[in-house]
């Protein structure tokens, strides 16, 4: 059950975006304002609302801490509030000048994203408030940013509907046309799906877009396979273009708001609608989960906030059933490990997987050394020329260990190339 417990109508135009600290809700609109809420009693601060943009506030999010609010605007600024008194902290003009879309923190505060309508990507950092990085897309403005959980990597999109991977370097891992007709947002779940301590971690994220479209990936970084950002299903419901998606902190529910006016809450891992909501008046712009709690926060160009409070009896009900497919690759069967290295195009690998007993937990688990030593691959990169020609000669021992290789399958190494690539564009400018 969802119940609405408070509707908030201080904003004198649209409001743009919703974020929450473990403390506080806070709010900002084409009224060039931020408001800023105690989750007490939803009433707002002394100091609220917040004032320095010259043009209407597009995003704003709080640091992990919670003690440093981040708002940009069209003004080309990125501002920093002490959230305790409402001062500025600082303003960080973007390098271009261009009105800046959307910003983000890096799970562990380090730094701060910024995005801009000009394609551009700027890293602050939080120490000194200084600019650390600069990237761009090739085409559109970005509107939307997601750092993973563990702050590996960061995900942008663009609205021309291209998803773009990025490390905390800000090199460019990836990047794929994900919604036709452009991106609105993207969120990670907090939960991995895998714990990643003997081997990678995969996370589920959600996008959305004008395409009216929800869709869910994985995404894991390794050593021996790179980065992948792997398309799992298209969630349906909405009738018009979807303006915001947001995960649960615990990962079980999956919120959107559309231009279609309604809020819809899945159950991620079946798809499934557990609500739909259908109390604002016009084009829902933003919703977002609190941190810690079962309270969501749907903002709306109809000037209003509505806060709505989960039962958490009916919260642990959108649990996955027991007769559910397996959706996790840690409940994958043996079976079910061959059928995946088969779709990824490793057909020849399945007889060494399958002697090896290799399941979906321990397919998770599995790190350059293990398959060097347990699984007896070789594990090292050379020229493909110079492999082909030492194979050629009938040799079946490594070159680098001189061990006999049960096998003679040739993998790419995606990582290498990637590595040389960004190297040959750098240098060959």
């Amino acid at each position: 059950m969802v119940t609405l417990i408070r509707a908030l109508a201080d904003h004198g135009d649209d409001v743009n975006y919703c974020a929450f600290s473990s403390s506080l809700l806070a709010t900002c609109s084409l009224d060039k304002t931020i408001r800023l809420y105690s989750l007490n009693d939803f009433n707002e601060l002394p100091y609220s609302p917040l004032k320095c943009h010259t043009y209407a506030v597009h995003c704003c999010c709080f640091s992990p801490s919670g003690h440093v609010l981040a708002s940009c605007s069209t003004d080309g600024t990125t501002v920093l509030w002490n959230t305790q008194t409402g001062h500025i902290l600082a303003m960080l003009n973007q390098p271009s000048g261009s009105p800046v879309r959307v910003c983000r923190f890096s799970p562990d505060s380090t730094y701060l994203v910024s995005g801009a309508a000009d394609g551009t990507v700027v890293s602050w950092n939080m120490q000194t408030y200084k600019l650390f990085r600069c990237g761009s897309v090739k085409d559109g403005s970005l509107v939307a940013c997601a750092f993973s959980p563990n702050g590996s990597i960061f995900v942008t999109g663009s609205s021309c509907g291209d998803l773009t991977v990025w490390d905390d370097k800000m090199r460019c891992l990836h990047s794929e046309k994900a919604h036709d007709l452009g991106i609105t947002c993207c969120d990670f779940s907090s939960q991995p799906i895998s714990d990643g301590e003997h081997g990678p971690q995969f996370f589920r994220m959600a996008s959305c877009g004008q395409d009216c479209q929800i869709k869910l990936w994985v995404t894991t970084f390794t050593d021996f396979l790179g980065f992948e950002l792997k398309y799992k299903c298209t969630l349906s419901g909405h009738s018009a273009p979807v303006l915001s998606c947001a995960f649960s902190y615990d990962g079980q529910m999956l919120v959107s708001g559309s231009v279609d006016k309604s809020v819809i809450v899945y159950e991620p891992n079946t798809g499934s609608i557990l609500h739909t909501l259908t109390h604002h008046t016009r084009y829902v712009t933003s919703c977002a989960f609190a941190p810690n709690s079962l309270l969501l926060a749907t903002g709306s160009m109809d000037k209003t906030v509505n806060i709505w409070q989960f039962e958490l009896k009916a919260h642990c009900q959108a649990g996955r059933p027991e007769d559910e497919p397996k959706q996790f690759i840690e409940d994958w069967s043996e079976e079910e490990v061959s059928l995946w290295l088969c779709a990824q195009g490793l057909k020849d690998l399945v007889n060494i997987f399958k002697m090896n007993n290799i399941d979906g937990k321990e397919l998770l688990n599995l790190t350059k050394q293990s398959l060097t030593d347990d699984l007896k691959i070789d594990g090292y990169s050379y020229e493909k020329e110079a492999i082909e020609n030492w194979i050629s000669k009938k040799k079946r021992t490594s070159p680098m260990t001189n061990l006999i290789l049960p096998s003679l399958i040739l993998t790419p190494n995606r990582t290498l190339k990637m590595a040389i690539d960004r190297w040959l564009e750098t240098h060959q400018k």
